[in-house]
């Protein structure tokens, strides 16, 4: 927590750097004035709110007739009514179009707390494994990390990153052998349905169904207009259709929520228009499969939903996230051998077909299939059998479904090893062999610690007493427990076991602010004040724990050390 602290505080001088390079030496010798300090206090606290809130800093116009300065001099304007006040200028860079790597790091604190920080934003000159591994070892060199032991790496599934040869996760062991590689849970997750649909096109069919509703009705103001009109007059609440999304879990369970729950107002809609898009739409969308899959898909995504938003918080455990998956499996298994899964789903679909006057018999000559006995294709031919029937739709659309979906889910989801994965398995106070030592010593020996038996089995009485008072429920709360005087080398063990990632979500999450901070009116801003406001707008949460002093000393010192340099040279 302290090293996190001090690089705030290196972030925001960066900042002051950049803002107060014009007239560095013309404030140097004020810094030695008590009375001078308000001034920078007062510039302090603008800077570490703009940067928070991820607003630009300078102005179209910053000239002294200018009615708007900016947000920086337009805030100190308003300080001026209380306090007297320095005028600063910005600077400006050039910035091109360059990839960016966001960099982010995990540890547990001294008091068991799991963190994640946003620590840098590197750009990159060529998107490949090499230059992506040189960009982590510069920026982890950079920020003083290069010597902490580091127990595991996290990416995507791309195969730059995780090439077991020649890819970023490979490249970087040979520096870090310890560092095992972890392929992100969420990002796991989601390729899930995305095999899903490739298996089944139907489910592929369904999805770029909702897509072009999701395009229809956004695309145009006079649908969209005519969408709300038509809820208003049916008495339904307003709300909006919801955008898919390749890489977000969630997006696709609220699109087929959204599409369910208006269905009677998006049949509505499109009825009273005759245009060959609407056409289509409104004939893909009046099938009693149609129905069924929404319905399906709801359920199916439903029990899924909740391992999808546990992924995303910062302090989940691998050992935790295995069992909430193996949950998961076991909930998708029962409900592909359960016959009354199918049942209700048919159900459901019956009572919302009637509703809304959709035969559940598929109307209309049927077009007669060609026989290919002697061809091989590996495409459709342009006409699929027909799904009205119960029995049917179970066993063309939900079973599939669900074989795939249980065949990903049982084969991802183990990137660390199955021995390594044991050793944090018995980390985990709901497994079976919690505090196993033959299994803990799986574990020990990979990260080098040498666990005392003895230590052990100490730690069994004390934990198997705090486990029955409750004290005890998952890894977390069994590593505070471990008092490292008394138990110095379990709780190494508990420690890299907490570190050990699941998932990417804090990195994703940092391009979130980049998308703020990196506006149209803001490409001339160089990467490196890029990369300082970045961390200042996404670690926001420390700003306010900052103390104003220490930035004001440690930039006192470097006005005067540059000053100095700079009589030097003369």
């Amino acid at each position: 927590m302290h090293n996190i602290y001090i690089f705030l505080l290196s972030e925001i001088i960066c900042i002051m750097n950049a803002l107060f390079s014009v007239f560095y030496f013309c404030i140097a010798d004020e810094l030695e004035r008590a009375g001078k300090r308000e001034y920078l206090r007062r510039i302090v606290a603008v800077t570490s709110f703009l940067g928070k809130q991820g607003i630009s800093f300078r102005g179209h116009e910053e000239a002294e007739s200018s009615g708007n300065q900016g947000n920086f001099l337009e805030l100190m304007k308003l300080l001026e009514q209380f306090d007297p006040f320095l005028q600063i200028m910005a600077d400006e860079a050039r910035d091109g179009h360059v990839e960016q790597l966001a960099v982010c790091v995990r540890y547990v604190t001294a008091k068991g707390t799991v963190k994640e920080h946003f620590i840098e934003l590197s750009s990159l000159n060529s998107f490949n494994a090499e230059s992506i591994t040189d960009a982590i070892e510069r920026v982890l060199k950079s920020k003083g990390l290069n010597d902490v032991l580091c127990v595991a790496q996290t990416y995507d599934g791309a195969s730059v990153m995780k090439g077991e040869v020649g890819g970023v996760q490979a490249r970087f062991r040979e520096k870090h052998p310890e560092a095992v590689y972890v392929h992100c849970y969420a990002h796991e997750l989601n390729l899930v349905l995305c095999h899903t649909c490739r298996a089944v096109p139907e489910a592929d069919d369904f999805f770029e169904t909702l897509g072009n509703v999701y395009s229809f009705f956004s695309a145009s103001m006079v649908n969209h207009q005519a969408f709300h009109d038509t809820q208003k007059q049916l008495g339904l609440e307003n709300s909006e259709f919801v955008q898919l999304s390749k890489t977000r879990w969630e997006c696709q369970l609220n699109s087929v929520k959204a599409v369910l729950e208006n269905l009677t107002a998006l049949l509505g809609c499109l009825e009273k228009v005759a245009t060959p898009i609407v056409i289509g739409l409104l004939s893909k969308l009046s099938r009693c499969s149609s129905v069924y899959m929404l319905v399906m898909f709801k359920s199916l995504l439903s029990a899924t939903e909740g391992f999808h938003k546990y992924l995303q918080k910062e302090s989940v455990d691998l050992a935790q996230a295995t069992l909430y998956k193996d949950a998961v499996l076991e909930t998708l298994t029962l409900m592909r051998s359960s016959e009354e899964t199918a049942e209700q789903l048919y159900k459901e679909t019956k009572v919302i077909c009637e509703s809304n006057n959709i035969s559940e018999i598929l109307s209309g000559p049927r077009r007669k299939q060609r026989r290919m006995d002697d061809y091989a294709v590996d495409s459709t031919l342009g006409t699929r059998a027909p799904c009205d029937t119960g029995n049917q739709l179970k066993h063309h659309l939900l079973y599939p479904c669900l074989d795939r979906m249980i065949s990903e889910l049982s084969n991802r989801f183990s990137g660390v090893g199955e021995k390594l994965m044991k050793g944090i398995q018995a980390c985990n106070p709901a497994a079976d062999d919690f505090l196993s030592e033959e299994s803990l010593n799986l574990i020990a020996a990979h990260y080098k610690i040498q666990l005392c038996k003895e230590e052990l089995l100490v730690a069994k009485q004390f934990l198997a007493k705090k486990k029955k008072e409750g004290a005890v429920s998952d890894m977390a709360s069994a590593y505070k427990l471990l008092d490292p005087d008394m138990f110095p080398t379990l709780s190494l063990v508990f420690q890299a076991a907490l570190t050990i990632p699941v998932s990417s979500s804090s990195c994703e999450r940092s391009f979130s602010a980049l998308r703020r901070l990196h506006t149209w009116l803001r490409r001339t801003m160089g990467q490196k004040r890029l990369n300082h406001l970045a961390v200042l707008s996404i670690e926001k949460g420390i700003l306010s724990t900052i103390n104003t002093s220490m930035v004001i000393d440690r930039f006192a010192q470097i006005v005067k050390k540059d000053k100095k340099d700079t009589k030097s040279m003369k």
